[in-house]
């Protein structure tokens, strides 16, 4: 029986497309503004959430450690602890505005493990509802997106604002 191929034509411009000068992350750790350009929506002292530029859904976040590092158990103990931290905010928000039914958390450490910034670790935070997942982007190579980039950036933003 040969292998099936599922293509997700979505992350095309993240693969294919023109690449930021530098690491990413630490590109928003110099951002001074939290602001729907740079997607940035909340930050402390060692860590920051951002919205993921290329999401697998609707309010897709990223909790990334302010500090240029890609293996997971060299980060510091507070370092270890805010990423929790953020990402249990990250919950709590969205718990509250966006109203997801449950949540996808996950690292992918290293290429190979489908990082694609391995150097830079960071939690993904994907909020789901029962039917986000559906056969539109494999067959009609369109993604639905419920909700535009910059509401829910909003939406996000202004919960964040009341912790």
């Amino acid at each position: 029986m040969a292998n099936k191929t599922i293509w997700a034509p979505w992350r095309s411009d993240f693969i294919l497309g023109e690449k930021e000068k530098g690491c990413a992350f630490c590109n928003l750790v110099r951002e001074k503004k939290l602001a729907f350009r740079n997607l940035l929506l909340y930050r402390t002292e060692k860590s920051f959430i951002v919205m993921n530029k290329f999401p697998y859904n609707v309010g897709h976040l990223l909790v990334v450690p302010n500090r240029h590092i890609g293996v997971l158990e060299r980060l510091t103990e507070r370092e270890s602890g805010e990423l929790m931290e953020l990402s249990q905010l990250a919950l709590k928000v969205m718990k509250a505005t966006i109203k997801p039914e449950a949540f996808n958390l996950g690292m992918n450490l290293g290429r190979s493990a489908g990082a694609g910034i391995p150097r830079h670790l960071h939690m993904h935070i994907v909020p789901r509802w029962t039917g986000d997942a559906n056969f539109m982007p494999i067959v009609g190579q369109t993604r639905v997106q419920s909700i535009p980039m910059d509401l829910i950036y909003k939406t996000l933003a202004e919960g964040f604002a009341k912790v």
